[in-house]
């Protein structure tokens, strides 16, 4: 690929582009990968991530990780940390899938026993979570009802009866946002969400049967604090964000800020997918607290994923989801922006972290995490292809470099429309079945979408994230069943 002549190399695993390399810049770029994914990377990330680097209040760099991969506005794997009182904040650093994130759930069951009965739990897997384009849930609530969601998020699962209390805590703050203002999201977008919860949705999003082998534990002692206490362990996994409602929320402010930055800030972008408001501005506040809407929708979402899931695997295995021991990893969110407490130049300040396609990653010790975290540092979690498998990673203290961010999946090596091209779903469907993994899609053309030569290879990925001091490696997981929107 065409890797500007201006990039300096750090490290072998730290890339660096100059403020020189394009007028405007106030920042340089810099770009955590090795070499191979380096030059895997698409013209656009060199292009997204050196015009994030010309957005007002940024500090110290602009970030992209090493899945990165050509997006709307940042690149995705693309991650800026703006000063509160003098930056921006830009729905393009964040997404149009507000809070797409993951979630890691454990079993006490290994590969033997789950092997005979793999097709019986994805088939009712795949009838009990909707999947797909326009899929809606099981949770049938009013718009007023769907609102307190929207500002309560796991909460108001746990109030309802979707969650174990564990839940919250083994989620990213709780499983709530504070701050969520349903003032601020349109009636459109309540429409596109309210009838949504519990449901994968299509794209990337998937829900997967996986297996933790002895020879992919890479540091047993952590693997043990994080629930891998068994040979051939079986967890479930899986990736979704806040449907229509998250779509919606992104697409009213992007229109709302194209029409403000310039005109009324005197905010010049180099793209206009980078449209944003001054963060304390009118404007950026609402849009602050109507992202926190999604981001909590997501979180819900999810939970209510995690009941269903929890439901077949108690109906199939004849034993309560307690005695099949299905408690939380984590669930880790991507495509957010948060106010954080960061290291910035020696002291102690509060900056705005956009996150996007991009995992929080925070070290031992570090406040805000579970207390039986304390001492392994946050669970980050980062899919893979559904042909090639996920990793279970801890964050490290070096990602304070970040501002505590690591990479969130494989990123994709090839378009949709390319792997369309190149894959047919029933074929794929048949030969990863031969190869011990059964799957079941919504769609044929979207299974295609998601074959594995599609994306990065996610032993790379992963380990650049450890070269590079930002997640260490713990458990790879292995896929034997698998669900496609």
């Amino acid at each position: 690929m065409n890797v500007p002549h201006s990039i300096q190399k750090i490290s072998n695993y730290l890339w660096e582009i100059p403020v020189s390399h394009k007028p405007g810049m106030l920042v340089p770029a810099r770009i955590y990968a090795t070499e191979k994914l380096l030059r895997q990377m698409d013209q656009g990330v060199f292009e997204q991530i050196t015009n994030v680097a010309c957005l007002p209040g940024i500090i110290d760099y602009a970030f992209c990780m090493p899945d990165g991969h050509w997006g709307y506005g940042f690149p995705i794997g693309g991650m800026a940390a703006m000063d509160p009182r003098t930056g921006v904040i830009s729905p393009g650093g964040i997404g149009f899938d507000i809070n797409c994130g993951m979630r890691l759930v454990l079993t006490n069951l290994t590969l033997d026993e789950v092997q005979p009965k793999l097709h019986l739990l994805v088939d009712t897997l795949f009838t009990r979570v909707p999947s797909g384009v326009g899929s809606t849930g099981f949770v049938k609530i009013s718009r007023d009802e769907f609102r307190r969601v929207a500002e309560m998020g796991s909460r108001w699962c746990l109030r309802n009866g979707y969650a174990w209390p564990e839940d919250l805590e083994m989620t990213e703050e709780g499983g709530c946002f504070s701050g969520a203002d349903v003032s601020t999201i349109s009636e459109k977008a309540v429409e596109r969400g309210f009838d949504q919860i519990g449901t994968l949705g299509s794209g990337n999003h998937y829900l997967e049967i996986q297996v933790a082998k002895p020879e992919n534990v890479h540091d047993e002692k952590t693997a043990r604090a994080f629930g891998f206490t068994r040979p051939n362990q079986v967890a479930i996994m899986f990736h979704c964000g806040s449907r229509g409602f998250g779509h919606q929320v992104a697409t009213d402010y992007l229109k709302l800020f194209l029409s403000v930055s310039e005109k009324k800030y005197g905010i010049k972008v180099n793209d206009r997918e980078l449209s944003c408001a001054p963060f304390r501005s009118r404007e950026g506040q609402d849009y602050f607290a109507a992202m926190k809407c999604a981001v909590n929708m997501a979180f819900a979402n999810r939970q209510v994923i995690l009941h269903r899931i929890r439901e077949v695997f108690s109906a199939v295995f004849q034993r309560s989801p307690e005695e099949l021991g299905m408690n939380m990893v984590y669930d880790v969110a991507h495509n957010t922006a948060k106010l954080e407490t960061h290291l910035v130049h020696g002291r102690k300040k509060e900056i705005l972290v956009h996150r996007k396609g991009a995992t929080r990653s925070f070290g031992p010790g570090r406040e805000g995490l579970p207390d039986r975290y304390h001492e392994t540092g946050q669970p980050v979690i980062i899919g893979g292809s559904m042909e090639t498998g996920s990793y279970l990673l801890a964050g490290l203290s070096g990602a304070s470099e970040t501002f505590g961010t690591t990479a969130h999946g494989s990123g994709r090596a090839m378009s949709r429309h390319q792997a369309k091209k190149l894959y047919r779903g029933q074929k794929l469907q048949r030969d990863m079945e031969e190869r011990g993994i059964y799957v079941r899609t919504a769609s044929w053309g979207g299974l295609a979408e998601e074959a594995g030569p599609a994306y990065k290879n996610i032993d790379d990925v992963a380990e650049a994230t450890e070269l590079a001091g930002l997640s260490k490696r713990i458990v790879r997981l292995v896929p034997i069943g698998n669900i496609k929107g």
